[in-house]
């Protein structure tokens, strides 16, 4: 259908088991339902330790609900095997983490090729798609350096280049402004933004910085295991 959701959760509750050691289990998420449609941005709010971050890494399919399914472009993508579904991840959907997870031993411009590499595509290819992305990111003077030689805003840039090098539908961002200051803080909300508007990408962002929740159309607040929304002007 033209006017089905990118993304559509259905009933996606997930549990851990009780600190206590006594079989019980803690319910995070709690039969959330809630669709977002191709190029939108979402923040997701809430206390800290209320299962914001695992929402996201179960809507980037890295781990799988206890019950409910996760339809992207209409397939329920758990119902993927795991080889599969690591397939699927690798070339849909982008991920920006806290803390930015590059391969310390090598250069930016090889942190940014490796999913398209991964994706089978040829250096050449991965390696103008990488540069261009660093370009993008004003780290064209940077890309032969190592990670441990650049700054903490610049690893950040770095690691949402590689997020976006195989141009995803749809990027997820964990804190992604959590160890910068406040400059680089303000350089990442308008790439993301501009980025969003560039590409047309889906971005869902989880943050406590409530100004770049306010850079979102829509923003939902986790209570409880469930959600509630607000549409932002």
């Amino acid at each position: 259908m033209d006017n089905a959701p990118l993304l559509s959760l259905k009933g996606i509750t997930k549990s851990f088991p009780s600190v206590s050691g006594n079989g019980d289990r803690l319910v995070i998420l709690r039969e959330v339902d809630f669709d977002v449609t191709a190029g939108e941005t979402m923040a997701v709010v809430g206390a800290s330790g209320i299962g914001k971050s695992t929402l996201l890494h179960i809507i980037g399919t890295l781990d799988r609900p206890d019950s409910g399914q996760l339809y992207f472009n209409g397939t329920d993508v758990f119902g993927f095997t795991d080889e599969a579904l690591a397939g699927f991840r690798n070339a849909s959907i982008g991920f920006v983490f806290q803390f930015h997870h590059l391969l310390a031993e090598f250069t930016a411009l090889e942190n940014v090729m490796m999913p398209a590499l991964i994706n089978g595509q040829s250096k050449t290819r991965a390696r103008e798609a990488a540069a261009d992305l660093l370009s993008r990111m004003g780290l064209s003077n940077r890309r032969r350096h190592r990670v441990t030689d650049l700054s903490g805003g610049e690893q950040q840039r770095v690691a949402l280049a590689r997020a976006l090098v195989l141009k995803p539908a749809l990027l997820l961002a964990d804190e992604p402004t959590g160890n910068l200051d406040k400059g680089n803080s303000e350089v990442v909300h308008n790439l993301l933004y501009e980025l969003n508007r560039e590409f047309g990408m889906t971005l869902m962002v989880v943050t406590h910085n409530m100004e770049l929740a306010t850079y979102m159309t829509r923003r939902v607040t986790l209570v409880d295991g469930q959600v509630t929304e607000m549409r932002q002007t």
